[in-house]
């Protein structure tokens, strides 16, 4: 599957700032499918020209005189979207769907190793995300519709080559209790409602959320900004939780149900962990590393009453 911007890139015509627009015309004949040509100058700061909009200045009154024999400066796009190679297209099409409405359909340019790559048509964009939306869904969680194993596999592996990131594990404790006592389906509800919550925190285009199974799920993060987004999940789902439980068992601050070990008796509430690696002081060269790591914030989570957040 493609997700990468630079994937779906072309080449395209390269012209410099002195170009006429005569010469510029000539290209865009010999070409009939070329949509755009990239304009460079010495600044390396790429400019675009879309074909519509070229022969649309052409084709007003005195456009054809006023432009033919003056440089491409004159109607190129200065300001064009440029994106780099590795963004996913995901967010590129975000990105290009929030422009202007006079630049919505252009294409954009692509950088890479700070060079002009490559040209993508916002056609072609829509149309890779729509085939990723399909073979996603294909990944996705049921009960969420947060991207399942599958997909959170490839994107740790991302992750080890990030010069900053965080990545979070998140789960309910007592959630087994919670299960024993309300129900299945009262269950499934509370993770639909905690997936909900997680999506308001970390839904940037820096962020990536999933959904491990069960109560467990994972964001990761493409910087170490993860304090404020955690406290605000604490605090969201302290409150969250108390639309699932009755008023006897909010006021005991506990259920009574059976242990893992088996013993009947008091259960806490359930509560929300969140075990925070980074890369901040030691980098992670392969999931396994992350992993291992993760386990062991985890166990320190667990060793800790009530909703906690614990980073490396």
């Amino acid at each position: 599957m493609l997700t990468k911007i630079g994937d779906i890139a072309e080449m395209i015509p390269t012209v410099s700032p002195e170009t006429t627009c005569g010469i510029v015309n000539n290209l865009f004949k010999h070409n009939p499918k070329l949509e755009g040509i990239a304009v460079v100058g010495e600044d390396k700061k790429p400019a675009l020209l879309m074909r519509t909009r070229f022969y649309q200045l052409l084709g007003t009154e005195y456009g054809y005189n006023l432009y033919m024999g003056r440089p491409v400066t004159l109607v190129m796009n200065s300001s064009p979207l440029v994106v780099d190679f590795d963004e996913p297209i995901t967010d590129v099409s975000i990105r290009a769907m929030n422009r202007v409405e006079e630049e919505l359909y252009d294409g954009m340019l692509v950088i890479h190793d700070s060079r002009l790559y490559g040209f993508v048509s916002i056609r072609r964009v829509l149309l890779e995300v729509a085939n990723i939306r399909a073979e996603m869904a294909i990944f996705l969680n049921p009960l969420t519709g947060l991207p399942g194993n599958r997909i959170i596999e490839d994107r740790l592996q991302q992750s080890t080559r990030l010069k900053e990131c965080s990545v979070l594990y998140i789960d309910l404790d007592h959630f087994k209790s919670f299960n024993d006592s309300y129900g299945f389906k009262s269950g499934d509800s509370l993770i639909q409602a905690t997936a909900d919550l997680l999506r308001e925190q970390f839904s940037g285009h820096d962020t990536f959320l999933g959904h491990i199974g069960g109560d467990d799920f994972i964001a990761i993060l493409n910087h170490h900004n993860y304090q404020v987004p955690c406290s605000k999940v604490i605090e969201g789902f302290e409150k969250l939780k108390q639309e699932f439980y009755n008023t006897e068992d909010m006021t005991n601050n506990y259920v009574i149900g059976e242990s893992r070990s088996g013993h009947f008796g008091p259960i806490p509430l359930v509560s929300i962990s969140i075990a925070v690696v980074t890369n901040r002081n030691r980098p992670f060269q392969s999931i396994e590393q992350i992993v291992e790591e993760a386990t062991r914030m985890k166990k320190i989570c667990k060793s800790r009453p009530g909703s906690v957040t614990i980073a490396n």
